[in-house]
């Protein structure tokens, strides 16, 4: 078993959908024409990753039971840094400065933040030394502590 794809609940889809299309070069698949009903399903090619349903007010709320965070692993500490430059053009929030490690002592590591409703997202390597120290030490970084 595996998981298929992520329906996330968004406040407006245009935006969602060009931030998810920017920051991870997804493609739309599919997309409603009803102005009543919008919704979108994006992806690499071929693959539908992330579905986004316009149906929602606000701002995503870690303190809710749902959702902790969405994460995406890439091959390469490169790629990792390649989505970083893409969040910073875009002026998004980060949630630790750079690309950091999972946990103190971990290989692993990512850049961690939120899309333009808050939702926490991440993106790592499997394999992605730093000469940072973990942000929150013995904590996971993935926890956004």
């Amino acid at each position: 078993m595996k998981t298929g794809h992520v329906g996330l609940n968004v406040t407006d889809l245009d935006r969602s959908k060009d931030f998810y299309q920017r920051v991870f070069g997804f493609q739309v698949h599919a997309e409603s024409a009803d102005p009543l009903q919008r919704w979108a399903f994006l992806g690499p090619e071929g693959t539908t990753a992330v579905t986004l349903w316009q149906q929602s007010e606000g701002q995503f709320g870690p303190g809710h039971p749902g959702l902790h965070h969405l994460s995406f692993q890439v091959g390469s500490v490169e790629e990792v840094l390649a989505v970083e430059a893409r969040l910073r053009e875009l002026d998004a929030t980060l949630h630790h400065d750079g690309v950091v490690p999972h946990a103190e002592g971990s290989q692993s590591g990512g850049v961690f933040f939120a899309d333009p409703d808050g939702i926490r997202l991440e993106v790592y390597a499997p394999s992605a030394p730093t000469p940072h120290a973990a942000p929150t030490g013995a904590a996971p970084t993935c926890g956004f502590f």
